[in-house]
């Protein structure tokens, strides 16, 4: 446990030493957004709803802002960034044809649901290219497949258990509840898939990402070091 722990605040640590620089305004506008969206979502949606990999996405990245972790934006860009997207093309979308391609936004334009807390829904458009900007800014930690795919092995079957009636990240099937397999069998299908097809690919492109204008060697904790090589591994 010691040692997880210090691989997650070990980083921080480190991007401090070197002055990473996310300025402080940005730190204080995310965390004051915290403070409105967190209790409005609460009252809305109920507490499960902070299991979805978007919601709990925004306190990590609040936590990655103020420690400047490498590691936390990393592995919440391998978290959310293709699903977050495909979410923000189908909202665009349906707000200039009137139609869903992909779903999963139809709440957004439900009058049912008060205006406030569709506006603080829009938070999805913002998440994708400041998650980029922070990979690039400070550089993207190889670890974070790792510790996404961890992640998603603990909150799935959170999701599949308490309060199963929401189906809280799909954890009992796509859209609605499956019963084409036992439960437990799609809940293994489900990470195994969610980590090798989204996860890793999101891993590949963002070291595609950071390689672009940072190519250089990394240690065993994920840390960029100094110098240059000519190719960057997918280890």
């Amino acid at each position: 446990m010691h040692h997880q722990v210090t691989d997650v605040i070990g980083p921080m640590r480190t991007n401090a030493a070197m002055g990473a620089g996310i300025p402080l305004w940005l730190k204080i506008a995310w965390s004051a957004w915290i403070v409105v969206w967190a209790p409005v979502y609460w009252k809305q949606y109920g507490a499960q709803n902070f299991l979805f990999f978007c919601d709990l996405g925004n306190i990590f990245i609040a936590v990655a802002l103020w420690g400047e972790s490498r590691l936390i934006f990393s592995w919440q860009a391998v978290g959310l960034l293709l699903v977050q997207t495909l979410y923000a093309l189908d909202l665009i979308g349906a707000f200039l044809f009137s139609k869903h391609a992909i779903g999963g936004t139809e709440y957004m334009f439900d009058p049912a649901i008060p205006l406030l807390t569709r506006l603080l829904g829009l938070y999805h458009l913002v998440v994708p290219p400041f998650l980029l900007w922070a990979v690039r800014h400070l550089g993207y930690d190889r670890r974070a497949w790792k510790w996404q795919t961890i992640t998603a092995c603990i909150i799935v079957p959170i999701s599949y258990f308490w309060r199963p009636q929401f189906n809280v990240n799909w954890a009992r099937g796509i859209g609605q509840e499956q019963h084409l397999v036992p439960g437990g069998m799609y809940l293994v299908g489900y990470m195994v898939v969610a980590s090798a097809v989204v996860y890793w690919p999101t891993h590949l492109f963002l070291l595609w990402w950071d390689g672009r204008t940072n190519r250089g060697a990394y240690n065993a904790r994920g840390q960029r070091l100094s110098g240059k090589l000519p190719k960057i591994s997918a280890d």
